[in-house]
């Protein structure tokens, strides 16, 4: 072999043996390439994750505001909740400054409830930016109005029972029934059925019968209602007629309306203040009477229970006796006759009633 073919040969052969260690060579670069890739591709995962929690941290907001009253005081220890959608609603007082503040809200509608005792709850709402600050005009408290509601249950119930029953002891000159009278000026509202109960007992107690009797007889005296003629028969009708008058006015004026209307039909003795004011008062009791909720009412129920007692009394009384133009006459003679009963109520009565209960002031109306 000459000396060139032997440097050729060399040379080949010095080629072939470093082609392994060249592709080894690259393939150990490589490798470290893809690593550092994988190794990229991590670290910008990573710093995907530490970025995603400060938008959303920049995205949230605040919500504050001032509680106020009527006057423009600030109002201290007012409940304020905070309600939005997709979040658990939450609390807190309003400061001795008035304020109040909810931080760390996510963005979106929310609704503001403000309550406080003796106060009417009062709401208000909003919508927060993303990463705003919203600031909720003074909201201002006022009184709550006083609502007052008689409820009656078993033992109020009870109570009306005992005080009806002082009430039914109550004659007087210890004869003449004087039920719908109470001496007690916050009695317990009847319920319907003592009030049917009491019209029941008014009309057959024994002394009704005796003053119907009275009363047919001084009509048959003056010759009232003529048509009904003399003797037997004309006292007869008259005592029907009567007692039937009664009967009816006191069941439709006293137990029937009143118990639709809840009204209380009996008269509340004041007893106490100047004489003027207490004539007055007699006077307005003709007209007005005491709910069964406590307040002062235009008496509805006793003045469409004469008017429906007059209609009914066109039934059996004379022709000449009868008409619409009568029956509201009769109405009015009728308001009129329980002022005067109402007045001596006031300041007569009591002195003639043995056994009165224990009484005290009564409220005006």
């Amino acid at each position: 072999m000459s000396r060139l073919g032997c440097v050729l040969w060399l040379t080949l052969t010095v080629l072939l043996c470093a082609c392994p260690t060249l592709a080894q060579s690259e393939q150990s670069i490589s490798v470290p390439q893809a690593d550092n890739s994988k190794s990229n591709g991590s670290n910008a995962g990573s710093g995907t994750a530490a970025v995603e929690p400060q938008s959303v941290q920049g995205s949230l907001g605040e919500v504050t505001g001032t509680v106020l009253d009527q006057t423009g005081a600030v109002v201290a220890g007012a409940r304020v909740t905070l309600t939005s959608e997709g979040s658990p609603n939450r609390e807190v007082l309003s400061g001795n400054d008035g304020q109040f503040s909810f931080a760390s809200l996510a963005p979106g509608t929310f609704q503001l409830t403000v309550s406080l005792a003796g106060f009417t709850t009062q709401k208000a709402s909003g919508i927060l930016t993303p990463g705003g600050v919203c600031i909720v005009p003074p909201i201002a408290l006022s009184v709550a109005t006083e609502v007052t509601e008689v409820h009656v249950g078993p033992q109020s119930t009870e109570l009306a029972e005992e005080q009806i029953k002082e009430q039914e002891k109550q004659r007087v000159l210890g004869v003449v029934p004087n039920f719908y009278v109470s001496y007690i000026p916050d009695a317990v509202p009847l319920t319907p059925k003592q009030k049917f109960e009491l019209a029941w007992k008014t009309t057959i107690d024994p002394v009704t019968f005796v003053i119907v009797g009275a009363t047919a007889g001084l009509q048959q005296a003056e010759n009232n209602f003529g048509e009904y003629g003399q003797g037997a028969q004309g006292y007869g009708k008259r005592y029907g007629a009567n007692y039937a008058d009664m009967v009816t006015s006191t069941f439709l004026g006293d137990a029937l309306f009143p118990s639709l209307m809840k009204q209380d039909p009996r008269y509340f003795y004041k007893g106490t203040g100047s004489a003027r004011s207490r004539l007055l008062y007699a006077i307005a009791m003709s007209v007005i009477c005491r709910g069964d909720n406590g307040h002062w009412q235009v008496y509805y129920s006793g003045i469409l229970g004469g008017l429906a007692a007059g209609g009914i009394s066109n039934a059996y009384y004379p022709p000449k006796d009868r008409g619409a133009g009568l029956v509201f006459e009769n109405e009015i003679i009728g308001i009129g006759g329980a002022a005067a009963s109402n007045i001596i109520q006031e300041f007569i009565i009591p002195k003639l009633t043995p056994n009165l209960p224990n009484h005290r002031t009564s409220k005006q109306p």
